[in-house]
């Protein structure tokens, strides 16, 4: 668990309610236009969240977690602190908040946390993150909390930004 101002951060879970809140989120089109400019189908997303699941199986402090309110326990969207495939010291910084929460400041406050959470595990040292260039609200975040652009790319078929922030 990651505690982060007035959220709570936990581990997704092989349950159904974890799975529907997953699905909330990559079920809908308007979440996921800046990230694969599209919904997933419910077949397409369980197989995503069985290999979030085998991700999360991992390590303890990485992986996917669920954003929950801190008083109410409302869902808010995920946070992602996630190892790289190419180096094992590098983990990628993602969130994704629900589209009745978004303009809050929310996924600065993940963002800052989970940077905040990542300085203080010895095994990584370098955070990446990779934003749909057009997603001025996440690159302002990413920019103010150190990040620097590396890359401009498309990335299976989509525009895709690269940023990076050494611990």
């Amino acid at each position: 668990m990651i505690n982060i101002e007035e959220f709570i951060l936990t581990p997704f879970v092989d349950n159904e309610l974890d799975f529907s809140h997953y699905y909330q989120l990559v079920g809908n089109a308007a979440v996921m236009a800046m990230i694969t400019e599209r919904a997933l189908p419910a077949d397409e997303a369980r197989s995503d969240y069985e290999k979030l699941l085998h991700i999360n199986g991992k390590h303890s402090q990485f992986g996917n977690f669920k954003i929950l309110d801190r008083d109410s326990g409302a869902f808010i969207g995920l946070g992602k602190l996630e190892f790289g495939e190419e180096q094992a010291d590098a983990a990628e910084l993602g969130y994704i908040i629900i589209p009745e929460r978004q303009g809050q400041g929310i996924a600065g406050k993940i963002a800052k946390g989970l940077i905040a959470h990542a300085r203080e595990q010895a095994e990584v040292s370098k955070l990446f993150a990779i934003i749909d260039p057009n997603n001025l609200a996440s690159r302002k975040i990413l920019l103010n909390n150190g990040f620097v652009s590396i890359e401009v790319l498309l990335m299976d078929g989509l525009p895709g930004e690269i940023l990076e922030l050494n611990l």
